[in-house]
C-alpha cells in the first residue's frame, strides 16, 4: 500500500461517470486514498443523471493536502470546471511540482490555467478546437490516447480513463 492521496474534480452537473469511475478504480485498487472535490457541496449529478458523493467543495481544497489533482471530463468540465479556483488548485500545484493532469474537455482548462505551458498533451479533440486552444497556450497537442509529459498526464476521454488511472498510479509511485 501506498500512503498516497489523490483528488479527483468533477464538474457539480454533467461530469462524465466512466472517466470518474474508471479513474477512481485504478487509483484505489493500487491502494491510494481517492477524495472528490467539486464546484457543489455534497453530491454531483453525471451526465447519465448518476449521483455521486462529493467530499469537499473547491473553495475547501488545501492543495498541500493532496500528492495529484486530476480533473474528470464531460460536458459540464468547462462549465462548472474552468472558473479561478480550479485555476488557483492547478497552480498551486505546478508550482510545488506535484502530479496533475485531466481527462477528455477538460485538458482545455489546464492550458487556459497556463499550467502546461510547453508541455506535450492530449485530450478529447471531436470538434477539432484542441490543436488552436492548446497552441494558443504554447502546448504541443499529441493525438494518443494517453499522454504523460513530467508530472502531467491527460487522457483523451471515456475509453482511456482506465489507463490515465493506471498512469496517475505510476507518476505517483
Amino acid at each position: 500500500m501506498i500512503d498516497k492521496t489523490v483528488l479527483l474534480v468533477i464538474a457539480g452537473e454533467g461530469f462524465q461517470v466512466v472517466e470518474y469511475s474508471d479513474t477512481k478504480k485504478e487509483i484505489e485498487a493500487a491502494g491510494l486514498t481517492v477524495v472528490t472535490a467539486s464546484d457543489i457541496a455534497q453530491s454531483a449529478k453525471g451526465h447519465n443523471d448518476v449521483m455521486v458523493p462529493v467530499d469537499l467543495v473547491l473553495e475547501e481544497v488545501d492543495t498541500k493536502k493532496y500528492d495529484g489533482v486530476f480533473l474528470i471530463g464531460g460536458p459540464g468540465a468547462l462549465k462548472h470546471l474552468d472558473i479561478q479556483e480550479i485555476h488557483r488548485i492547478l497552480n498551486e500545484m505546478m508550482i510545488a511540482q506535484k502530479p496533475f493532469g485531466a481527462i477528455c474537455i477538460a485538458p482545455r482548462i489546464l492550458a487556459k490555467a497556463h499550467v502546461i505551458v510547453g508541455k506535450r498533451a492530449t485530450g478529447w479533440n471531436n470538434d477539432n478546437e484542441l490543436e488552436t486552444i492548446f497552441s494558443q497556450n504554447n502546448v504541443t497537442y499529441i493525438p494518443e490516447p494517453v499522454v504523460v509529459d513530467g508530472n502531467v498526464v491527460t487522457a483523451d476521454g471515456p475509453s482511456s480513463a482506465e489507463a490515465f488511472g493506471k498512469e496517475i498510479v505510476k507518476i505517483l509511485q
